[in-house]
């Protein structure tokens, strides 16, 4: 018998046949994370939601301070606008990114990004009217398209065993970054007064109060940079055959050596170049857009709620809102930390691992729906708090450590719920790319389809806001409005989601599939998807 029949037959009998009562399936032991590359991409992924979340805590004072908003109940529609800018660029520019890091590669990419990003940092902090501030936000739109190529490059250097603890990094790095940023710009906004005896005679923060969140941000931009530049590898590499050589996979054992053919067959060399990418039509399939339509829903309510929160928590109770000040609400938003790590890196991966991706992206959904509902209700105890100034201390003290507590308990509930709805939305998206030559493409569509949603949702929760607490309607038409709004969507997703089916929870480019049968299998699936 010949060397690749004994192949053959080894290859045939490991794998497991179900109704094979004497075998058990062989479970592949974990592999370890390759660190040396992982550390690099979490350093760059650190830069932007840093740089991202920190304008939150102070974006309600430095647009009073503009002057724009005639009055206060008018702020979160300008609020709003710089959110949307950022959108708007990232939208018309995020595909480009994507694309053009599957023919080039992912370094140099992220390497752009981040020197765009840790520019647009700076000068933000140096806003000194509205228009200028719009502006920048557009040029960190521009440079915000690192968060699809890491993904691909992610992707790339897991394997089946440790991929959702891999890919479980990413929205880890994001929830910890928001989670920094916020409280970066809560506790160092405007430090001539936070901190007078340090920064109380430096005429430079006194001129530009917002801009020292802003260098700290920017600093971070600028060690993940470092990161890029000299740590980071490619992981774009695709093999390179010599045009002078004949084509073998075993020139020995095949008969078809050369008199150049070594006895010892070396590896062979590796460099970045262009793969076969399957066309744009045979990606997005109905269950590709079925996952997109799912996520683009679940995007609009969450973004509408978090960039509704810091306005919501810095409004006049008598309003509806919570009347906490910059620092309180870079600490409400901070202290999550603490929990996104112990929920990223020791629950999700332990639940996907034994339930699947599906089932975690169910669970995150189920999760939202209190934090939701509940959220706005505090208000009726911070504007019962307003009331009783100049009661007892110790009474005071007692009600605002339990809306403290109240908060707390939403904000941990919001983060669980975040990482993992998030997480399992982008590993579903990276499994259903066919090849991995094409993971650029679909986590570009991804981020390309949040980044419209970001357009919108900010525009219609702040404008829904405003107008809900400058009249005196009922509820749900009062303060609650926009949170209702999301617990809607956030139920319609849920619904949606139980007809993803289970193919989703498996990397698809490493699954086998016969040539002979590609194209035949893929109508068959898209008749069952269509069917269902």
């Amino acid at each position: 018998m010949s060397r690749r029949d004994d192949d053959t037959r080894d290859s045939d009998h490991s794998q497991w046949d179900p109704l094979d009562k004497h075998e058990e399936p062989v479970v592949a032991r974990e592999t370890p994370l390759p660190w040396k590359q992982i550390a690099p991409l979490v350093a760059m992924r650190l830069a932007e939601p840093i740089n991202f979340t920190l304008i939150l805590p102070f974006m309600y004072k430095m647009i009073e301070g503009f002057g724009v908003a005639d009055t206060p109940k008018d702020i979160s529609y300008y609020s709003s606008l710089l959110f949307v800018s950022l959108s708007i660029s990232q939208t018309a520019t995020v595909m480009y990114w994507g694309r053009l890091s599957d023919r080039i590669g992912r370094r140099p990419v992220l390497i752009a990004g981040l020197i765009g990003t840790l520019a647009v940092s700076v000068l933000f902090g140096v806003c000194k009217s509205f228009t200028m501030a719009l502006l920048v936000r557009l040029a960190a739109g521009v440079f915000a398209g690192n968060a699809a190529v890491m993904k691909s490059a992610m992707a790339e250097i897991a394997d089946d065993t440790n991929r959702s603890r891999m890919m479980a990094l990413l929205p880890l790095t994001w929830n910890f970054g928001s989670m920094v940023g916020s409280g970066v710009g809560g506790v160092f906004a405007n430090p001539a007064q936070q901190f007078p005896g340090v920064f109380g005679d430096s005429k430079l923060f006194i001129y530009f109060p917002y801009l020292l969140p802003c260098l700290i941000g920017s600093t971070v931009a600028a060690f993940g940079l470092i990161a890029a530049i000299f740590n980071f590898r490619e992981t774009l590499v695709r093999p390179v055959q010599s045009a002078e050589e004949p084509v073998c996979e075993q020139p020995a054992a095949a008969g078809c050596s050369t008199e150049r053919t070594p006895l010892l067959v070396q590896p062979a060399a590796t460099s970045v170049a262009p793969a076969k990418q399957n066309s744009m039509r045979s990606l997005l399939t109905p269950l590709v857009l079925r996952v997109m339509a799912t996520n683009a829903i679940m995007c609009f309510a969450y973004n509408m709620c978090d960039q509704l929160y810091p306005i919501f928590a810095a409004t006049d109770p008598r309003d509806g809102g919570l009347g906490l000040d910059p620092r309180s609400i870079g600490i409400s938003l901070g202290i999550e930390g603490i929990v996104v790590v112990y929920i990223q890196l020791v629950v999700y991966p332990r639940l996907e691992r034994k339930y699947g991706v599906l089932y975690c992206y169910r669970r995150g959904l189920s999760f939202a729906i209190p934090y939701l509902v509940s959220m706005p209700f505090l208000s009726v105890i911070a504007l019962h708090l307003q009331n009783q100034a100049g009661t007892s201390a110790a009474s005071m003290l007692a009600e605002k450590i339990a809306m403290w507590a109240i908060l707390m308990s939403l904000m941990t509930m919001r983060i669980t719920s975040s990482v993992m709805a998030f997480t399992s939305i982008n590993m579903m998206i990276t499994n259903m790319a066919p090849t991995r030559a094409d993971l650029g493409f679909m986590n570009g569509t991804q981020q390309l389809a949040m980044s419209v949603v970001r357009i919108f949702a900010p525009i219609v929760s702040g404008s829904l806001w405003s107008w809900s607490i400058k009249h005196s309607f009922p509820f749900p038409f009062n303060s609650h409005l926009v949170w209702m709004l999301s617990t809607v969507l956030i139920a319609i997703v849920l619904k949606l989601s139980y007809r993803i089916p289970d193919s989703v929870n498996k990397f698809a480019a490493d699954q086998p599939k016969p040539a002979a049968c590609a194209e035949e299998s893929d109508n068959d699936d898209e008749t069952i998807q269509d069917r269902d």
